[in-house]
């Protein structure tokens, strides 16, 4: 057999969402204020809820949570994207890469557990309210807010731990905006069948389980939203659960889509299209779907104005 000698990568190159120069600063320009928005929309979501004493109640402490959650998601991509498309020098090392995908992973996970315990919040609010504040304390609430970080930490270092193991030196280009890690499987020269099977069971059991006790969930809100005599409090509960349903949808669609499919269905711009949900789009909208429609946030929005 002939050994041939291969060189171990430890600098890539990421390509991008596009290489055409002429689409460079436009994009720059859009993600730019996207991302802006998203961080003001977020923190500025934290501040309110942190300031305003009318806030602090179980479902805004989840909500706050979610934009902590989301912050961070954004934060982890979007200022290296926006960085790539002013320079003409995409090189990221690898620990930058490693630690990029450790801050996604972690925030993606922990989004999944809020978004389903949020649901839950629902679900306790609309069918048992008299006995919500015993079911859902804030106490409770923070227990549950501390494992969806700590299981979204664990989660990703155990990906990130595994993603070591392996060399790269096939190529150094990764043909996406950021190290995501199925991306970085294409380009090793170690067998990642290992890694890539315990990335779909992780992500099939912690999609699937959060997803599906937000569906039961959902479902019993239905239930008794149907029962109710009150045509005010059918609407008040529609437009609560709407707005969680939209975020969820676009949210969990995007990444069943990425991870938990069969197979390789469709090509790398269809990919970095699902990407760009979950990681840009969907942090960017949450802090409109849950705050502008919301009464309370809005008018604990006016009270800090004045």
């Amino acid at each position: 057999m002939t050994v041939e000698n291969q060189t171990v990568v430890a600098v890539f190159v990421l390509t991008g969402l596009t290489e055409r120069p002429e689409l460079q600063v436009p994009l720059f320009l859009v993600f730019f204020t996207i991302y802006l928005i998203t961080m003001v929309g977020n923190l500025g979501l934290i501040a309110l809820i942190w300031k305003d004493p009318h806030l602090h109640t179980p479902m805004y402490l989840f909500l706050g949570s979610l934009a902590f959650a989301d912050a961070c998601a954004s934060s982890s991509v979007t200022p290296k994207m926006l960085v790539n498309f002013l320079s003409k020098d995409h090189r990221t090392f690898l620990v930058e890469c490693f630690t990029q995908f450790y801050f996604f992973g972690s925030s993606a996970t922990t989004e999944c557990f809020l978004l389903s315990v949020m649901a839950y919040d629902r679900y306790v609010a609309i069918c048992n309210p008299l006995l919500y504040p015993v079911m859902m304390s804030n106490s409770l609430c923070m227990k549950f807010i501390h494992v969806s970080y700590i299981v979204g930490f664990l989660h990703s270092a155990i990906h990130v731990g595994l993603l070591v193991r392996l060399n790269f030196c096939k190529s150094n280009i990764i043909h996406y905006f950021y190290c995501e890690i199925l991306q970085l499987f294409k380009i090793s020269c170690t067998d990642p069948t290992m890694n890539v099977l315990l990335v779909l069971i992780f992500s099939a059991l912690i999609q699937g389980l959060t997803f599906m006790t937000i569906i039961v969930s959902y479902f019993s809100v239905l239930l008794a939203i149907l029962k109710t005599k009150s045509e005010r409090g059918r609407r008040k509960a529609f437009s609560t659960c709407s707005a969680h349903l939209l975020s969820v949808s676009l949210f969990y669609g995007t990444l069943f889509l990425m991870y938990v499919r069969p197979g390789s269905g469709s090509g790398e711009d269809k990919d970095r299209m699902y990407s760009l949900f979950y990681t840009i789009i969907i942090p960017f909208l949450n802090p409109f779907i849950y705050s502008l429609r919301n009464k309370e946030v809005t008018a604990a929005l006016r009270r800090k104005m004045k």
